[in-house]
């Protein structure tokens, strides 16, 4: 009969539901993101254009003023979503279950191989670091952001801290530091002269580090996180100081 079918026979197929206005502006702010990237590392932060930006993305400056309030709001949005996925690393590392050197060479890993996947976002940030030491209020909205992940990193190591068999030799708000200025010293090494580093060195720096540290931890004679902040080391002997 019509207007009846079968038992299991498939129905008229339906069409495609249209996206809401939300997910329209979601996928206009992905896109203008990924051209900022693109641009950003093309020509430079100051030498690119908000139109360069729109251009690339397919659409008008009226586009990127909907989603941005400026071009330094679209810089802090960049930083945003980058520093969200390293957090993601992070949480990673930390569900991590071998042993304190092995876990160290694996997250340096990770870490080398998000690099090679977005090779330009580590260019971009050493201009991010270049424009913060020009520019106060965006230096102060960076150190927010680095400072809230460099806090995540000294969590782990602070929950982590009985794995070393003995209290660290340092606070794990230190450890998070070394980590993130090894981390950066590496990047740029890399961005400069990449035939002569090789990708798993960033993991064997940190497995060693983290070996030595555990054997310092175990041994607990070295305390060093005592000193005043700033404070200078006194010469080793028979050296004079200056």
């Amino acid at each position: 009969m019509s207007g009846w079918r079968a038992e299991g026979e498939p129905g008229p197929a339906s069409s495609p539901s249209r996206p809401s206005r939300k997910e329209r502006q979601a996928e206009t702010r992905r896109r203008l993101l990924r051209s900022a990237t693109r641009v950003f590392a093309r020509c430079g932060l100051h030498q690119a254009s908000i139109d360069d930006v729109a251009h690339d993305a397919g659409y008008t400056k009226g586009a990127f003023y909907a989603n941005f309030a400026s071009k330094q709001d679209l810089f802090l949005a960049m930083l945003d979503e980058r520093f969200a996925d390293r957090a993601e690393q992070i949480e990673r590392s930390a569900r991590r279950r071998e042993d304190v050197p092995e876990r160290a060479r694996a997250a340096g890993d990770e870490f080398v191989a998000a690099l090679a996947a977005d090779p330009e976002w580590q260019r971009l940030f050493f201009e991010f670091a270049a424009h913060a030491a020009r520019d106060e209020s965006f230096r102060g909205e960076l150190i927010k952001r680095y400072r809230s992940l460099r806090n995540r990193l000294a969590e782990v190591f602070n929950d982590r801290a009985p794995e070393l068999g003995g209290e660290p030799p340092v606070s794990p708000q230190e450890l998070a530091v070394m980590t993130f200025a090894m981390a950066n010293g590496f990047a740029l090494e890399r961005l400069l002269e990449p035939e002569a580093v090789d990708e798993a060195a960033f993991g064997r720096m940190l497995m060693i580090f983290f070996t030595g540290l555990r054997t310092l931890s175990a041994d607990g004679s070295a305390r060093w996180d005592e000193r005043p902040v700033g404070g200078a080391d006194p010469p080793p002997t028979g050296v004079p100081a200056p």
